[in-house]
């Protein structure tokens, strides 16, 4: 059986989701997918279920019946990785902000390092941001010096949404108490894994603002953020974390 589980939650992403399959399914590296769509207007399902025809025992798909969250989501199919005994599980957008080709380093980081958890990392050596304006670059950069400044932890990118755990240190986590939904969801994962004192290694990728459908950012994703940051020092202060 193959190891390794690329999940990439989708919300309208019709544009991408063909061309984002096919590349990863064809990386030297044998991946599988598992699609976790939220009830996409635009039919991105119905563009898999097609796909599951050519891609059979590689392409999964789990279908929910309203937009969720990006958090829930991912712990969605963390449950499922989990039950179907892979190793190496990976979180990965569908706009190809995350280059598949780098999927491999995070394998590489966990599965020949001493990784328990790899970070695509845009700021580990400088700030590695394609096609992004300025002001989002600033706020991504300071936000994760933000959160280094609340928890402790030596993470240039916090907030980065490309990543392989390995199934250990998701079998740790109480994955029904992780609530949150955007940058606080990334947040928190890595701050569990660091108070559990598993090894996180950050690997340097180039991220690219996607060219194809809508951005799914939003105030409240930002707001969230803030004040999560601080919900979760404060968990751990009086360990309800």
């Amino acid at each position: 059986m193959n190891d390794c589980i690329v999940i990439i939650p989708t919300y309208n992403e019709i544009e991408n989701i063909e061309s984002i399959i096919r590349s990863v399914l064809s990386q030297h590296k044998p991946f599988h997918i598992l699609i976790i769509d939220d009830n996409s207007p635009d039919h991105t399902a119905d563009k898999v279920i097609k796909l599951q025809e050519e891609f059979s025992g590689q392409l999964f798909l789990e279908q929910r019946k309203e937009k969720a969250g990006l958090g829930t989501a991912y712990v969605h199919g963390f449950k499922w990785a989990l039950a179907k005994k892979y190793e190496y599980i990976f979180e990965m957008d569908a706009d190809f902000s995350h280059n598949p080709n780098d999927l491999e380093k995070l394998y590489n980081a966990c599965h020949f390092g001493n990784a328990d958890l790899a970070i695509g990392s845009r700021y580990v050596t400088g700030v590695n941001v394609v096609n992004w304006p300025l002001s989002r670059v600033l706020m991504s950069y300071f936000a994760s010096v933000y959160v280094r400044i609340i928890t402790g932890m030596k993470i240039h990118d916090a907030t980065a949404g490309f990543v392989c755990f390995k199934r250990k240190v998701l079998e740790e986590m109480n994955l029904d108490k992780i609530k949150f939904v955007g940058y606080a969801f990334q947040i928190e994962m890595k701050y569990r894994t660091y108070c559990k004192k598993f090894n996180i290694t950050e690997v340097p990728i180039i991220f690219t603002d996607r060219t194809k459908g809508v951005s799914k950012m939003s105030n409240s994703i930002i707001v969230e953020a803030v004040w999560g940051v601080i919900a979760l020092r404060l968990k751990k202060l009086i360990n309800t974390l």
